[in-house]
């Protein structure tokens, strides 16, 4: 693990996920951190080498100092992947509000990132944006999460037993457990991304501007969703790809929201696909 340095007082937690290529960046759900990604990771590693970092206050990233969720600040923490590891205009995977992070941080900086591959971004199809949403149900139900288990394996069987955890590959839920907790001095775990962060994400979740911004974004990009999502489908997502200059839409069969951590290998095809053409 390295540590880099972004804004408001937060460094990186960066991962070398191995690999041979050009670099690739891969950027993780709200919740979630960048080790739930490495089965996608081992999908891609055999044309890419493969880096991914915590966005603040997720995995081993703090939070920010200011205690601000605004989400510039997921584009803050891509921008200074790539600067403290001097990456050459990598190409980027991001999954839900990792997607939104990368093309916040294209827009501060065009010409970043060679090609973006976005499954579900979390950019809602609104000019201007909303604002915070404080009738956020993701959010309500993220400040009653239980988040402290007397183990990993305690922790790991009620995940698997409950939506949408249950729907993820064994092998990414395992690395969600194994590294979203910290040992407690009395044996226990308790997550690392908090509960009140989590929310807070999520309630800021619609007070970004990347939708507004999109014509920012001149280098190719697919959008991608589920067949089967209940969340960011292409009534959603067909906006964003009408606004962004060189976009495609691109429907994964069999798959939700969490497709990218429910079938890995299935995503890192079409990922591989696209970037093969871009």
């Amino acid at each position: 693990m390295l540590r880099l340095p972004s804004t408001d007082g937060v460094e990186v937690a960066v991962y070398d996920f191995g690999g041979g290529g050009p670099p690739l960046l891969l950027a993780h759900a709200t919740g979630f951190h960048a080790h739930t990604l490495e089965p996608l990771a081992a999908g891609l590693r055999g044309r890419f080498r493969c880096w991914a970092f915590d966005e603040r206050g997720h995995g081993d990233s703090p939070p920010p100092a200011s205690g601000s969720f605004d989400w510039h600040g997921f584009g803050d923490d891509a921008l200074a992947v790539v600067d403290g590891l001097a990456l050459e205009r990598p190409f980027a995977f991001g999954h839900s509000a990792g997607g939104a992070a990368l093309l916040l941080a294209e827009q501060a900086r065009p010409g970043t990132f060679r090609a973006l591959y976005l499954y579900e971004p979390v950019v809602l199809p609104l000019d201007p944006p909303p604002g915070p949403s404080d009738d956020n149900p993701l959010a309500a139900g993220a400040r009653k999460r239980r988040d402290v288990f007397p183990s990993r394996a305690d922790a790991l069987a009620n995940f698997a037993g409950k939506e949408p955890f249950s729907v993820l590959r064994p092998d990414a839920l395992q690395a969600y457990v194994e590294h979203g907790f910290a040992d407690e001095p009395d044996g226990s775990v308790r997550l690392k991304c908090h509960r009140d962060d989590e929310a807070e994400t999520y309630r800021m979740g619609s007070a970004h501007d990347a939708f507004g911004r999109a014509a920012l974004v001149r280098g190719p990009v697919t959008v991608a969703c589920g067949e089967l999502t209940s969340a960011l489908g292409p009534a959603a997502a067909g906006p964003l790809v009408d606004a962004l200059p060189a976009a495609r839409l691109e429907i994964l069969p069999g798959l939700g929201h969490f497709g990218p951590l429910q079938d890995p290998d299935a995503v890192a095809a079409s990922v591989l696909s696209f970037f093969a053409s871009a």
